[in-house]
């Protein structure tokens, strides 16, 4: 039997990159999936369309992660569709690199309520939907918690908070058998690292000489990691950090 069946898993931001990549494999290790995402539908239903081509069960279901209201509607579908949770991926996150003097209040808005406060809704909305039986939190974190990039404050500082709130909610949750860990990945290989211009770039060159394993990832290198959280296989770890990221640290 595969490791997962009979779990339903709920993985946000999920339409591609690192979210695309552990729904394809939550789904592959017998999971049902729901494929969140925010606005880039088409994407969502390819990754919809390749689980359920190979012979799994997903569906997708547009939601804002900083709405309480999209929240809410997310969890109802997922109840419709395939009942009560089992595993929560927590990887909806927004980034932009800039100086302190290029700081603004908006900035700070955007990537706060995203990759923070969703987080926070998220979790809470899956709280209430797990079964007795508990279940595993998987948040995605990042290795700039410990590398602290210049030009990044505003970005780090989130992920330092998803660090603490790991911490805070293993020890909140575990009395109700629900596992809180983080995956904190270095640069990855997706849509985004290239859109924002860091493939390809001196940054990239300069990071992958610092590797020991001499690469940047790809998602499925966090994907792997993702279904081990989600497993029987990890049921003694909870608050944990994975620094996922080839040794870089």
């Amino acid at each position: 039997m595969k490791k997962l069946a009979n779990k339903v898993a709920v993985i946000t931001g999920a339409s591609k990159g690192i979210g695309a990549g552990i729904a394809k494999h939550l789904a592959a290790a017998g999971a049902s999936v729901v494929v969140n995402y925010a606005s880039a539908k088409a994407d969502a239903d390819k990754v919809v369309a390749e689980i359920t081509t190979n012979g799994g069960k997903a569906i997708a279901v547009q939601g804002n992660v900083s709405s309480e209201a999209d929240i809410t509607r997310l969890f109802e579908e997922t109840k419709k569709a395939f009942g009560a949770v089992d595993i929560l991926v927590n990887n909806a996150g927004v980034y932009k690199f800039g100086s302190i003097e290029e700081l603004n209040a908006e900035d700070f808005h955007t990537q706060f309520n995203t990759n923070v406060l969703g987080l926070l809704l998220t979790t809470q909305g899956a709280v209430k939907n797990f079964n007795e039986n508990g279940g595993s939190i998987i948040n995605i974190g990042s290795a700039v918690s410990n590398i602290a990039p210049p030009g990044s404050s505003i970005y780090t500082a989130t992920k330092g908070a998803v660090d603490a709130i790991t911490h805070v909610l293993a020890k909140e949750l575990g009395g109700k058998k629900i596992r809180v860990n983080s995956i904190n990945p270095g640069m990855v290989e997706t849509e985004g690292t290239h859109t924002a211009g860091f493939i390809g770039s001196d940054f990239q060159t300069e990071l992958v000489k610092t590797t020991p394993l001499g690469r940047i990832g790809q998602p499925d290198d966090i994907a792997e990691v993702a279904v081990f959280l989600a497993s029987e296989d990890s049921r003694w770890l909870t608050g944990e950090l994975l620094l996922a990221s080839g040794g870089v640290r």
